[in-house]
C-alpha cells in the first residue's frame, strides 16, 4: 500500500501583521471543509522579545519571519486553491505564475522548525553581553542616564555591578541586565 497522502512544508506569503489570522483562517477553513488529513500543521514563527518598560519585563513573541506562514500540507485538488482563496494570504513562496508551490527542502524546514524550537528554548540564556571594565549606561530605574564601570557580573542571577559616578563620587549599583546598555 502506498501512502499518497505525503505532507511537504510550504510557505504561504500572508500580508504582514496578519500571519496569526491567516493561520486561524487556514484551520478554520479546512476543519469546516473537513480537510484535516491534507494540512497537519499551520505554523507562524516566533520569536520571544524581552523589552523593559517603566522597571518592567515585558516578553512577548515576535514574528519571526514577517508575512510568511509555514504550512505542512499535501497539496492535492483542491487545497492549493482553498488556500489562495482565503483572506490575507497572497500565495505560496515560489510558485510560478500559473505553476505548483514549490516545498520547502528538508534541511530548510528543519533550519526553520530547529529555529522555532531553539527561540522557544533560549529566552532567558543569553550569552553574557558584558565584560568586566567596560563602560555602560543605565536605561532604567533611578540612575537613569547615568554612565558606569562593570565591576562584576553576576551570570546566574543576570545581574551587574557597577561603579557609577554621583555627584563626583563613586557609588557601586547592583542593575540587572535589562537596566544597562553599551556606550
Amino acid at each position: 500500500m502506498t501512502d499518497n497522502n505525503v505532507k511537504k512544508w510550504y510557505v504561504v506569503r500572508a500580508v504582514s501583521g496578519q500571519e496569526n489570522k491567516v493561520k486561524n483562517y487556514i484551520e478554520t477553513e479546512i476543519s469546516r471543509l473537513g480537510m484535516a488529513d491534507y494540512i497537519s500543521q499551520v505554523l507562524v514563527p516566533t520569536e520571544k522579545v524581552v523589552t523593559v518598560k517603566d522597571g518592567k519585563k515585558l516578553s512577548k513573541d515576535r514574528v519571526y519571519f514577517p508575512g510568511y506562514v509555514m504550512v505542512e500540507a499535501n497539496l492535492t485538488g483542491e487545497i492549493p486553491h482553498i488556500i489562495k482563496s482565503i483572506t490575507g494570504v497572497i500565495g505560496f513562496l515560489g510558485e510560478t505564475k500559473g505553476g505548483d508551490a514549490v516545498p520547502l527542502r528538508l534541511s530548510e524546514v528543519n533550519r526553520m522548525l530547529g529555529k522555532v524550537d531553539e527561540l522557544s528554548v533560549k529566552t532567558d540564556n543569553v550569552s553574557i553581553p558584558f565584560t568586566v571594565g567596560e563602560t555602560i549606561k543605565v536605561i532604567d530605574g533611578p540612575f537613569n542616564g547615568f554612565n558606569g564601570t562593570v565591576e562584576k557580573v553576576n551570570e546566574d542571577k543576570r545581574k551587574l555591578e557597577v561603579m557609577v559616578k554621583i555627584f563626583g563620587r563613586k557609588t557601586p549599583l547592583e542593575l540587572s541586565f535589562m537596566q544597562v546598555e553599551k556606550v
